[in-house]
């Protein structure tokens, strides 16, 4: 997948986001204005989150230790301070890539998810159908782990990224029909279904976030593709809302 960067506001035109042109005003001193005033509020509300779900980070697989637990919830609040005060919500790329390289990739839940679970958007990104229009293991994988995150988390809505239909169907409307197959609510699910690129995916759910009002958006990808991800996502919200990733199981 394509995953060059365009200007921001050129990207926040192409979306139509409510944000387009706006990018000039945010950036360095934005952060840290936003740091100095957050931290260490987000600090204490990372542990407390952190503890508020039992000291057992939820994982997609893998067996549960004391030291995985320790390490789960390091990473998770590591993880909550970059994604919002840290540099990575930001409209200023170089920070984002910095930012986002600095992050521990894991299978927690993020904090976002326990601080806003109404506002905070899960997304699945999709991963190529076969030639019939059934899915391969690699986006099986990235769904079992969305599905556990919204069986986490009841109230958080959930967006389905993907065209490339095989078949006549789309990434998006499989990985939907697999979801609502495994018990999750069909009204919580938005299908965007016309990307062909992790940059299409970020600008479509970039629209959909924006004209919900989401508050920030976790995304759900492979190992391989989740940091570059989370990188085109922090690109097209323009540092508007935090972004942060959950890697499925491959």
């Amino acid at each position: 997948m394509n995953s060059k960067f365009e200007s921001n506001d050129a990207i926040a035109t192409k979306c139509s986001l409510p944000w387009a042109g706006q990018s000039t005003i945010w950036g360095f001193g934005y952060m840290a204005n936003v740091r100095r005033s957050l931290t260490k509020g987000l600090i204490a509300a990372s542990v407390i989150a952190a503890a508020g779900v039992g000291l057992t980070p939820a994982t997609a697989s893998a067996d549960i230790t004391p030291t995985t637990v320790v390490n789960g919830i390091l990473s998770t609040v590591v993880n909550g301070i970059l994604s919002t005060v840290g540099g990575c919500q930001t409209p200023v790329r170089s920070l984002i890539l910095a930012c986002t390289s600095a992050e521990t990739l894991t299978r927690q839940s993020p904090v976002l998810l326990d601080l806003n679970p109404v506002g905070t958007n899960i997304v699945v990104l999709g991963a190529g159908l076969f030639d019939d229009g059934t899915m391969r293991p690699m986006l099986v994988d990235r769904l079992q782990a969305a599905l556990q995150l919204a069986r986490q988390y009841p109230q958080s809505p959930i967006i389905t990224s993907g065209g490339a239909p095989k078949a006549g169907v789309t990434e998006a409307r499989a990985m939907r029909e697999w979801l609502v197959a495994n018990g999750v609510n069909p009204g919580r699910i938005t299908e965007e279904g016309t990307s062909w690129s992790t940059v299409e995916n970020a600008i479509n759910s970039a629209r959909i976030l924006a004209d919900r009002g989401a508050t920030g958006v976790v995304v759900v990808s492979s190992a391989n593709h989740v940091e570059r991800a989370m990188v085109d996502f922090r690109v097209a919200v323009l540092g508007r809302i935090p972004v942060a990733g959950v890697v499925a199981a491959t």
